[in-house]
């Protein structure tokens, strides 16, 4: 792999347009992200090592240095240590899911038809998700990010901005070290507005909405009815192109 060495800039305040190599750059700080975001089975438990060369070799920034605190911690822990604290933190804890039309829609109607919205512009984009996931799943938002590129691939990344901030305060109260994988994506994004901010309070005190319906069209897809929950089958680690940075912006197909 060759080092980068071209400084990640933060997307808030960019008066230039960013160079083809900080695009790569920056594709590649999301598909790490991706990767470490997923449930470390026993396949990419075997990539730790790999993983952390990858973040090593990235120029200096914030997120390039919560990253490789984290994988530092990844790379040190046993492989059924590692499981178990994701299941804690992700599976078993609804402040902290993964799944980000939660955040602004709980159980309702409208979480459904998020998702299918969301599952539209990935094809609209030429892009089709393989990991079994629902298209919310952070990991699979953070691919189609870094592969569509800042424009459209990181809309959805900004729609969601007050469910990142929450499952990033809720991954701080536990003390998890995955929470500076969260403050590593939020320093790629705009700086939330004091607004939004509000609405993150609110949310953490009050829970998103919720009604006694299904989420269809993705009813049974993993959800339980308001007041359970039922943590969703661990998915694979989506399978991605060697860790050298995209040569551009272009989704896959």
């Amino acid at each position: 792999m060759s080092p980068l060495r071209t400084r990640i800039r933060p997307a808030a305040g960019r008066a230039a347009r960013p160079s083809r190599e900080e695009t790569a750059q920056r594709a590649l700080v999301l598909r790490l992200l991706s990767l470490l975001l997923q449930y470390p089975d026993a396949e990419l438990a075997g990539e730790r090592t790999a993983l952390a060369a990858a973040v090593n070799a990235l120029p200096p920034s914030p997120a390039a240095d919560e990253l490789a605190a984290f994988t530092t911690w990844f790379t040190a822990q046993p492989a059924d240590a590692l499981e178990s604290h994701y299941v804690e933190i992700f599976d078993l804890r609804r402040k902290s899911s993964l799944y980000l039309t939660y955040y602004l829609h709980g159980d309702t109607r409208r979480r459904g038809m998020a998702l299918l919205t969301l599952a539209q512009t990935y094809r609209a984009a030429g892009w089709s998700a393989d990991s079994g996931e629902l298209p919310d799943h952070l990991p699979v938002v953070l691919e189609f990010a870094a592969l569509a590129g800042p424009r459209a691939g990181e809309a959805p990344l900004r729609r969601h901005r007050r469910g990142l901030e929450l499952i990033h305060h809720a991954l701080s109260d536990v003390k998890s070290p995955y929470a500076g994988l969260l403050t590593a994506l939020l320093s790629l994004l705009p700086p939330a507005s004091d607004a939004e901010l509000a609405a993150v309070a609110k949310l953490a005190a009050e829970g998103p909405p919720a009604e006694d319906v299904g989420l269809d069209p993705y009813s049974g897809a993993g959800f339980a009815p308001p007041g359970t929950f039922v943590p969703p089958a661990p998915a694979r680690p989506t399978l991605m192109p060697p860790l050298t940075g995209p040569t551009d912006s272009e989704p896959r197909r």
